[in-house]
């Protein structure tokens, strides 16, 4: 099988406090940064500017996705509180506290009304705009801060999501109640993605074990284990246009990873410090990075 021939071409740095989120709009040039110091801004990747910003809180915002279909940015803190902005004006549409700890992750859903939360009071909700952001849904199992979830790809009335009780799990939206427990991770799970290859489903998930697994998502078996990182793997996710995984770490270094092989193909580090997320959209060769001294923007390009 030949190698990848790919190349990943720094594009865009801007500076900041701690990110902990990146999340990239599906037809504009920006990408949306959640910081720390609890500042949302959207940042321009074709100017290289920033486009704008709010405060949100005082306390760190950990999570920040488009609405693209409404026009609009989601954000979860650690004040416990949605929030929900006009993406044009930056003007707040709706706040509710919507969890009883931090909330780690907010997950849009690719084509109901509805968003998931995930929180370190170990649970996850979903909650659906055109009830007046009632939450629908809240999905009981695991025994320790819930980091993550991503839906799946072939079915989006299933998601899985990443925690620190060592397991990912899979759920299904009409269910309380996890409908299987992926457990394989030796330390807390930070993060979780699906990914197709070759038709294939599978999962990604990365631990404070320093490791990255890959799942075969029918059989629930973990096919591969990905060893590079020397601390907390806080992000992973296949480019959506080649079959690469990306992994991100604590040790301040980004791993790129052959999909069909396992192979580790480059190690980069930009300076930044630790790199605690990762985002990219498909039918688009830009991948974010979120740092602890701000944001990178790369483009992916070549044959694969």
């Amino acid at each position: 099988m030949r190698a990848l021939a790919l190349e990943i071409k720094k594009e865009f740095t801007q500076l900041s406090e701690r990110v902990k989120s990146v999340d990239l709009h599906p037809t504009q040039p920006w990408i949306l940064a959640s910081l720390y110091s609890g500042t949302v801004c959207i940042l321009n990747y074709q100017s290289q500017t920033m486009e704008k910003s709010v405060k949100v809180t005082e306390s760190p915002v950990r999570s920040a996705k488009f609405i693209a279909r409404k026009n609009w940015i989601v954000t979860g803190s650690d004040d416990k509180f949605i929030r929900v902005y006009d993406q044009d004006t930056m003007e707040m549409i709706k706040e509710f506290e919507a969890h009883t700890d931090y909330i780690r992750c907010v997950t849009v859903h690719p084509s109901l009304p509805c968003i998931l939360s995930s929180s370190d009071d170990m649970l996850i909700k979903m909650w659906d705009w055109e009830k007046g952001w009632d939450c629908t849904q809240t999905f009981e199992g695991h025994s320790h801060y819930v980091m993550q979830s991503a839906f799946n790809p072939k079915d989006s009335n299933v998601f899985a999501s990443a925690s620190l009780d060592e397991t990912v799990k899979i759920w299904n939206l009409n269910s309380p109640a996890p409908i299987s427990t992926l457990d394989g991770h030796a330390k807390g799970v930070n993060c979780v993605d699906y990914f197709i290859n070759n038709e294939k489903l599978y999962l990604l998930s990365g631990s404070d074990d320093f490791t990255v697994k890959v799942w075969d998502y029918e059989s629930k078996t973990c096919m591969q284990t990905l060893e590079s990182h020397t601390n907390n793997v806080c992000a992973v996710c296949v480019h959506p246009e080649f079959p690469i995984i990306i992994t991100c770490s604590e040790d301040g270094t980004i791993c790129v990873w052959d999909a069909n092989t396992c192979r580790l193909e480059n190690t980069l580090n930009y300076g930044l410090e630790r790199v605690w997320t990762v985002g990219c959209m498909k039918g688009s060769h830009q991948v974010a990075f979120g740092c602890d001294n701000g944001t990178i923007v790369v483009r992916v390009s070549g044959s694969n």
